[in-house]
């Protein structure tokens, strides 16, 4: 056996960890593009936001049915959704008296720029200066809801910024260990989101919402994160990963006990 022939598997090899090094930004972010057709709620305020050395941010603001909030939520989507696509889905934060934003992502609809770990979490730390800065909600508290990668992009902003609470549903412990489905190693993975490494810097209240058939993310890997902060409330819901419905009686309820939704009358 020539030395040609010993080489030509590791050549193979080699190729392809290659040409999944640079396409796999492709694989994680199917970002859909274009403008959103849908009906958007009447009350939704579109929002540019500006940040010196970075793309603009867009992102959505949906205030609270009545009053002004006392506590604000910053929502971040999964990866083959966009932020128009949820817009519909809080009524019940905002009947509680909270204000919402819906984060969208570089690359996604129409916002300028490309998806990375870095610029998802940039987008997160604008949107939620944006809250800091806007003189009617910068006295709230803010609280941040994630979904799926959006769970990372959640636990991220929750490290550096100083958030009242954390929400993750149907979250991934980190995406190396993805890896192994498509024979590589884990060095490979360009945007790790190692979300249980994030969580052991995280100090607040936690709640993880799961569901027990989830396909994508593993459901062991959702009680993980739970162990990973101490305090932490685990929520099993009995559906797989695109198939969940808000448990918002479960949400309220852990917002409620933390002072974040406002008294009943």
């Amino acid at each position: 056996m020539t030395l040609r022939v010993l080489l030509m598997p590791l050549l193979a090899l080699l190729g392809y960890y290659l040409v999944l090094f640079f396409m796999q930004r492709n694989l994680l972010y199917p970002a859909p593009q274009g403008k959103f057709e849908g009906v958007l709620p009447a009350e939704a305020q579109s929002l540019i936001l500006e940040r010196a050395g970075s793309e603009p941010v867009r992102a959505w603001y949906l205030p609270p049915i009545e009053g002004a909030p006392n506590t604000v939520a910053i929502f971040c989507h999964g990866n083959a959704e966009r932020a128009e696509g949820w817009l519909n889905q809080f009524r019940q934060l905002r009947a509680a008296g909270l204000g919402v934003v819906v984060l969208e992502y570089p690359g996604y609809g129409v916002a300028s720029g490309a998806p990375t770990e870095s610029s998802l979490t940039t987008a997160a730390l604008v949107a939620f200066d944006w809250v800091r800065s806007t003189p009617h909600l910068a006295h709230a508290r803010i609280v941040v809801y994630g979904r799926s990668l959006g769970g990372g992009v959640a636990t991220r902003l929750a490290t550096r910024r100083d958030v009242a609470a954390l929400i993750l549903e149907s979250t991934f412990t980190d995406l190396r260990s993805f890896a192994s489905e498509f024979f590589a190693p884990g060095f490979l993975v360009r945007d790790p989101f190692d979300n249980i490494g994030e969580l052991k810097r995280y100090r607040g209240p936690l709640l993880v919402l799961h569901g027990e058939r989830d396909e994508v993310a593993p459901f062991a890997g959702g009680e993980s994160l739970a162990r990973a902060v101490a305090g932490a409330q685990f929520t099993a819901m009995s559906c797989g990963h695109n198939d969940c419905d808000r448990p918002w009686p479960v949400i309220q309820t852990f917002l409620r006990s933390r002072g974040l939704t406002r008294p009943a009358a």
